[in-house]
């Protein structure tokens, strides 16, 4: 039998209540964070920022602080649980030990492509959903966008599978990473980003899964110069503001924050598209090589994948019925 909501999360949290008392009185400051920089999620936040701004003026202003300043993600994580951050901007992956139904984005294969992405998540129907599915969590979902394909980053040329084998790779914390890597015979190790290019340095870590934007954005191709694009999973990022903040701010201010979200998600999609683009030639032009599996190595990849993830989306049933809710939606859209 699970575990109600409300207990794991108070168990989540409870190490950091003593450091971090949750703020419990309205701001009109909205604290605005991320693990990464000039990528979709940054765009995305700039954005939202200045629809806010038009909507409600000076009543709340939004500070912005991408690239792990108020902490690593775990501490990010915490901290818009707590009350101490209002907005936390990530890949749905790093949610999943607050709500494990974070997972069904994860599922491999359930996204072909950036635009089943958007037709997904931005059908209205389904935005409505997203946005208090984890409301038991203590947070809503205003932002949801298409973050970039997942690709593998290693030291060494990995063009096939065999190549993976033995491997110590970074990855996102949700079992629907970890498990497939497990599965192609790799170690994975999820890690905040913050902490990776050391482990690189040092031979800590082969390789990560990552998306290309993060990749050309902290430089990667000064310490590891070989992506093998497994073309398996695309990376959704959500921000979530915490709900005792969101329920503090004035009827008017949270109908503006709902408003803002979802507009800077539709101008942020074209964006974010085309800085996949933009980043694949950065790559390259830094000395990167990106390499594909060859048709008999996806094929292994995909039956491989497909083990695994029948395996765990059994286990947990509201991941599944999750997954399948935003499954039809990608067929529907596909046959339109």
């Amino acid at each position: 039998m699970r575990m109600p909501r409300n207990l794991l999360r108070a168990l989540f949290l409870a190490p950091c209540l003593v450091a971090a008392p949750f703020a419990a009185e309205a701001q009109s400051t909205m604290k605005l964070a991320s693990a990464t920089i000039n990528d979709v999620q940054h765009e995305w936040q700039k954005v939202f920022a200045a629809e806010l701004a038009e909507r409600v003026g000076d009543a709340v202003t939004v500070e912005i602080y991408p690239a792990s300043q108020l902490g690593a993600i775990p501490r990010m994580v915490e901290g818009v649980l707590l009350g101490t951050i209002e907005a936390f901007t990530t890949p749905t992956s790093f949610m999943t030990n607050v709500d494990p139904r974070f997972q069904a984005y994860d599922v491999p294969g359930l996204f072909p492509g950036p635009e089943d992405v958007r037709a997904a998540i931005h059908d209205p129907e389904y935005r409505d959903h997203m946005e208090t599915l984890f409301l038991d969590s203590g947070l809503r979902i205003i932002g949801a966008i298409y973050n970039s394909p997942t690709v593998v980053l290693t030291r060494t040329p990995a063009p096939g599978l065999a190549d993976l084998e033995g491997l110590k790779i970074r990855t996102f914390a949700s079992p629907l990473q970890m498990k497939p890597m497990e599965a192609l015979g790799a170690i994975p190790v999820p890690l905040a980003l913050s902490e990776i290019v050391p482990q690189l340095q040092s031979g800590g870590l082969d390789g990560m899964l990552a998306g290309m934007p993060i990749l050309t954005a902290f430089k990667y191709y000064d310490v590891a110069k070989y992506v093998t694009d497994l073309k398996f999973a695309e990376i959704v990022s959500v921000t979530v503001v915490n709900e005792d903040w969101f329920q503090a701010q004035m009827p008017e201010v949270q109908a503006a924050i709902r408003e803002a979200g979802r507009a800077a998600e539709e101008a942020v999609f074209p964006w974010g598209v085309e800085n996949v683009a933009r980043t694949n030639d950065v790559w390259i032009e830094n000395g990167g090589e990106i390499l594909e599996l060859d048709e008999a190595g996806r094929e292994e990849m995909v039956a491989r994948f497909a083990i695994v993830t029948d395996e765990i989306l059994s286990a947990e049933p509201e991941v599944q019925a999750e997954y399948e809710r935003l499954a039809e939606l990608v067929a529907a859209g596909r046959k339109n």
